[in-house]
């Protein structure tokens, strides 16, 4: 026992952070030390999810914080379709009523299960051709709304995926406590609305799979350093390896990426909404037509001058959108100015959303009951 004991305690010494944080949180929840249940309320069109109490007991860069998963459904008791609007994620006190500095927040993700959300709509052959990820709110972009018009259609009864994490920058005192809670408002449904379609498109990298924590270097100047290879880690067609999580140095600097490839657009469309994922010290998210060599839309990070901290991060949204074509070229360019002294970790992506017409097709045949 005694040796299980110790080589356990090895073990987990040597664990990176986030990866002890998953265990610190399972303990706490499996054996009751704090309130491990959730809080679900569903009122006027808005479902709450307040998730169990989450410790922060020391600083937590992104991605690394304490985090709670679970599926849940809209309204189980019916299989109604409805429109999700808007979403909204806020750091909340363990009495579920004050509410806390959104420097606790890293990023709340909601998936949909595509296998069963194309099937009920006779769309198979999208099912594995993306991640259902239907949005991410993040330090900085923690609430928004669609344009008035459009949504998501789920029925009421269709299981969804929410994954929410701490964030600590800052705080180095003694241990405390918090709740996130998850806002998502809906409408019932009617044949005015638009559906939208949710695509992710992200900055990679290439880093050297023989010495990967290698870096940069004059020869391969643009190699990153990932912060870890086994999770945000990617390859190409030609079987390079590439990293949407990786170490930015002090100083400025410029990362680009064309992102065609992860629009995989069959037709033309329209982009009516944008939200976008940060981490400290970028300062723009940029996302362009190539083609055209036009600005679609730059994000906007506001950094906090006395913390490290995102405190605001502008989005994109209109009832018009703008044009998007299968035959032309998109790229993201980040602009990054580390003034911390020290190496940051850095990821940059864009949730786009697409006017649907597919989709659209299938809902005219859609019957109200």
């Amino acid at each position: 026992m005694l040796v299980a004991i110790s080589v356990g305690g090895i073990y987990y010494l040597n664990l990176p952070s986030r990866h002890k944080a998953i265990i610190k949180t399972r303990i706490n929840h499996t054996f009751g030390l704090v309130d491990n249940t959730w809080n679900i309320t569903n009122n006027d069109q808005t479902l709450s999810l307040i998730t169990p109490t989450l410790v922060v007991d020391q600083i937590y860069k992104s991605m690394e914080g304490p985090k709670v998963m679970r599926s849940f459904q809209i309204d189980s008791k019916t299989d109604d379709l409805v429109w999700i609007t808007s979403f909204e994620t806020k750091a909340i006190s363990t009495n579920e009523v004050d509410t806390l500095s959104n420097d606790y927040i890293c990023h709340t993700n909601i998936d949909f299960y595509d296998g069963e959300h194309y099937s009920r709509w006779n769309l198979n052959e999208r099912i594995g051709q993306h991640y259902p990820r239907l949005t991410s709110m993040s330090n900085g972009i923690e609430k928004y709304n669609f344009p008035d018009g459009y949504g998501f259609p789920v029925f009421g009864n269709e299981n969804l995926f929410l994954s929410t994490q701490t964030l600590n920058h800052n705080i180095k005192s003694d241990p405390f406590s918090v709740k996130h809670q998850i806002n998502l408002g809906y409408k019932p449904h009617s044949k005015t609305m638009k559906p939208l379609q949710s695509k992710t498109v992200f900055i990679m990298l290439p880093y050297n799979t023989d010495n990967p924590f290698q870096g940069p270097t004059e020869a391969n100047p643009n190699m990153c350093l990932p912060v870890e290879t086994g999770n945000h880690s990617y390859s190409n067609d030609e079987g390079e390896s590439l990293s949407g999580h990786w170490v930015v140095f002090p100083g400025r600097k410029r990362y680009s990426y064309d992102i065609t490839h992860q629009l995989q657009l069959k037709d033309s469309t329209t982009l009516h909404h944008i939200a976008t994922h940060l981490h400290p010290y970028a300062e723009t998210l940029t996302l362009k037509n190539k083609t055209k060599d036009t600005v679609i839309f730059t994000s906007i990070a506001e950094n906090y001058t006395d913390k490290t901290g995102l405190k605001r991060v502008s989005s994109f949204s209109s009832a018009e959108g703008v044009m998007l074509y299968p035959d032309h070229a998109y790229e993201l360019i980040l602009e990054v100015n580390n003034t911390s002294g020290s190496d940051q970790d850095m990821m940059a992506s864009m949730f786009l959303f697409l006017y649907d017409k597919e989709m659209h097709e299938q809902l005219k045949a859609y019957k109200v009951n």
